[in-house]
C-alpha cells in the first residue's frame, strides 16, 4: 500500500512539473501578489472577523496569509503546496473508497488525481479554495462512516469540526450533508430516523455558510451587476447541458479553455430540454442498479450549486468552469473506475487499458499544467479554443500594455469593446491607451463612457480628471478628484490632484 501511495505521489508530481514554473496568474494577483490582508499585522483579524475580503473562504486565505511570511512572492512555495494538496486529496479518496469497499479505489484514486480537468483547480494558485475545501470533505465522510458504524461521540465531532472546515475553505461542498444520506443509502439500503437526525447540524451549517458566501459574491463580486436575465425554466434546461458538460470533459478532456462559450437557453425549444431529458431517463434505467445510480445523484447533487439556479459572478463569462467539478465529478470517476475493475475480472486486456487510461490523462495534465506558466500564455490558450471571450482579450491586452506593447493592448481592447460594449474595463483601459499617447479628447470619451458604465470605479473618475486637465477644463477636472476622493477615501492620488489644481 505504501508503494502504490508513492507511485500516485511520483506520478503526480511528474504530471503537475510544469506548473512549478508558473508564476502568479489571474486572481492570484488580487489573492496573493497584491492582497493587503496578507502584509498587514491584523490581517487575520480583517480576514475572519470583517467583511472587507470578496469572499468569506477564511480558511483558505489564511493559508495564503501563512504561506506569505514563508516564501513571500515566490510563486513556486504556494505551486508545492497545491500540488501536496492534491496528492493528499488523492490518498483520502483512495482510503475512502477502500472503506466503501468501492472495486477499482486506487484506479479511482489515480485518475482523479492526474485528470486534465483538475488542472484548474491545481496550477491556479487561488484554487488553493478547491483544494482545501476537499482535504477536509473527505475525512468529514470518513468520520461520519465511523461514527454511523461505531456510534462513538468523538467521530461525530470530528465529522462536524471537518465539515465547518471545508465550508470556510470553500462553500462549493454544502450540499456534501445529502451525498452522506445517499451514501448511507446506498451501503446499508436504507436511511434511519437516527442518520436523519444526525445530519440536521450538518444541514444548518451548510445553510449558514451558503448564505454568507452568496451575501459576499453579490456584494463584492456582483455589485449590482446582472450576471444573467434568464428565466427559471431556461436556467433549468440549462442544468441539463451543464451537467453533461462536465461529463463529457471527464470523459473526452480536450479543448479546455478558462472561459468556455456562453451558450444560450431558449426555454421554448424542444432541443433545450433533450440533456435533462436524457438524464431523467439515465436515472430510470439505473433504478435496479443502486451503486451506479446513487454515483449519478451524488454527482448532481455536488454539481448543484453551480448548475445555474444562483448567480455566481463568473457567470457572466461563462455557465461553466473546469474548477467547478473539480469535487462533483469523484462519485462519476468512481464509479466508471469501479465498472473497468469488474470488467477486469472478465477481460484481461482491461489492466492494459487502465495503465494506457492513467498515462494518457497523466500527459494531458503535464500538457494543460504549461497553459497556467503565466498570464499571456494562459489568455492567448483561452483566445484559442473561445475567440469570443471577451475578458480574455481584455486581460491579454492589460499584460501586452504592461510589456509596452500600446498597440497590440489597445487592439486587444477594441476587440474586447466590439464583443461586449457595456464592458466598463476595456473603455478605461481604451482610455489609458489613448492618454498615453497623447490622445486626450479620446482619452475624455472612453473615461466617460467607464463613468457611465462604472459610476462607482475611482480610478475612472480621476483618470477622467487627469484628461480634462490636460485639455484646460480645470472645474471638470475637480469635480472627477472630487467624486474619486469620496469613492476612495484611503487612497492619496486623488488629493494629490486636487492640490495641485488648488
Amino acid at each position: 500500500m505504501i508503494g502504490a501511495a508513492l507511485v500516485l505521489i511520483v506520478l503526480t508530481g511528474i504530471a503537475y512539473a510544469p506548473a512549478f514554473r508558473g508564476d502568479f496568474v489571474y486572481d492570484d494577483t488580487y489573492y496573493i501578489r497584491d492582497n493587503p490582508f496578507l502584509k498587514s499585522a491584523d490581517g487575520l483579524r480583517r480576514i475572519w472577523f470583517t467583511t472587507e475580503f470578496p469572499d468569506y473562504f477564511a480558511l483558505s486565505t489564511t493559508s495564503f496569509w501563512l504561506e506569505w511570511r514563508l516564501w513571500g512572492l515566490r510563486p513556486l512555495g504556494y505551486h508545492v503546496t497545491n500540488v501536496v494538496l492534491q496528492c493528499v486529496n488523492a490518498l483520502l479518496l483512495w482510503l475512502l473508497l477502500r472503506r466503501l469497499k468501492v472495486p477499482g479505489a486506487y484506479f479511482a484514486a489515480l485518475v482523479f488525481a492526474l485528470h486534465p480537468i483538475n488542472v484548474e483547480s491545481v496550477a491556479w494558485i487561488s484554487e488553493r479554495k478547491n483544494l482545501l475545501s476537499l482535504l477536509f470533505a473527505l475525512p468529514t465522510t470518513l468520520a461520519f462512516l465511523r461514527w454511523h458504524d461505531t456510534r462513538r461521540r468523538p467521530w461525530y465531532a470530528a465529522a462536524l469540526a471537518a465539515f465547518a472546515l471545508a465550508l470556510l475553505s470553500k462553500s462549493a461542498v454544502v450540499m456534501l450533508p445529502v451525498v452522506l444520506l445517499l451514501i448511507l443509502w446506498w451501503r446499508d439500503k436504507q436511511v434511519h430516523r437516527q442518520d436523519l437526525i444526525a445530519t440536521i447540524p450538518f444541514f444548518a451549517l451548510a445553510l449558514v455558510m451558503g448564505i454568507v458566501a452568496m451575501w459576499f459574491d453579490w456584494h463584492h463580486s456582483v455589485a449590482g451587476e446582472v450576471v444573467r436575465n434568464d428565466s427559471l425554466l431556461a436556467r433549468l434546461a440549462g442544468a441539463g447541458w451543464i451537467a453533461w458538460f462536465y461529463i463529457g470533459k471527464m470523459l473526452w478532456p480536450t479543448n479546455q479553455s478558462v472561459i468556455y462559450p456562453r451558450w444560450q437557453f431558449q426555454a421554448h425549444s424542444i432541443l433545450a430540454w433533450m440533456p435533462l431529458f436524457a438524464l431523467a431517463v439515465m436515472c430510470l434505467l439505473l433504478r435496479k442498479r443502486r451503486g451506479a445510480l446513487v454515483a449519478v445523484l451524488c454527482y448532481l447533487v455536488l454539481l448543484f450549486p453551480f448548475l445555474g439556479f444562483f448567480d455566481i459572478s463568473f457567470m457572466a463569462y461563462s455557465y461553466v468552469a473546469d474548477h467547478w467539478a473539480y469535487v462533483a465529478l469523484i462519485p462519476i470517476i468512481a464509479g466508471a473506475c469501479a465498472g473497468a475493475a469488474l470488467l477486469a475480472a472478465r477481460w484481461r486486456w482491461v489492466p492494459a487499458a487502465a495503465c494506457a487510461i492513467v498515462a494518457v490523462l497523466g500527459f494531458g495534465t503535464w500538457c494543460r499544467a504549461h497553459v497556467w506558466c503565466d498570464e499571456e500564455t494562459l489568455w492567448r490558450d483561452t483566445l484559442q479554443e473561445n475567440p469570443t471571450a471577451w475578458m480574455a482579450h481584455n486581460n491579454l491586452g492589460n499584460v501586452l500594455l504592461s510589456e509596452g506593447h500600446v498597440e497590440a493592448a489597445a487592439a486587444e481592447y477594441r476587440e474586447t469593446v466590439q464583443l461586449k460594449p457595456d464592458y466598463g474595463n476595456a473603455h478605461y483601459n481604451l482610455g489609458i491607451v489613448n492618454f498615453k499617447r497623447g490622445e486626450f479628447e479620446e482619452a475624455i470619451r472612453q473615461f466617460r463612457e467607464a463613468v457611465r458604465l462604472k459610476p462607482r470605479s475611482a480610478e475612472a473618475h480621476n483618470n477622467l480628471g487627469a484628461a480634462l486637465v490636460n485639455v484646460g477644463h480645470t472645474n471638470d477636472a475637480i469635480a472627477e478628484f472630487k467624486v474619486a476622493a469620496g469613492l476612495a477615501p484611503n487612497w492619496t492620488e486623488p488629493r494629490d490632484n486636487l492640490a495641485r489644481l488648488r
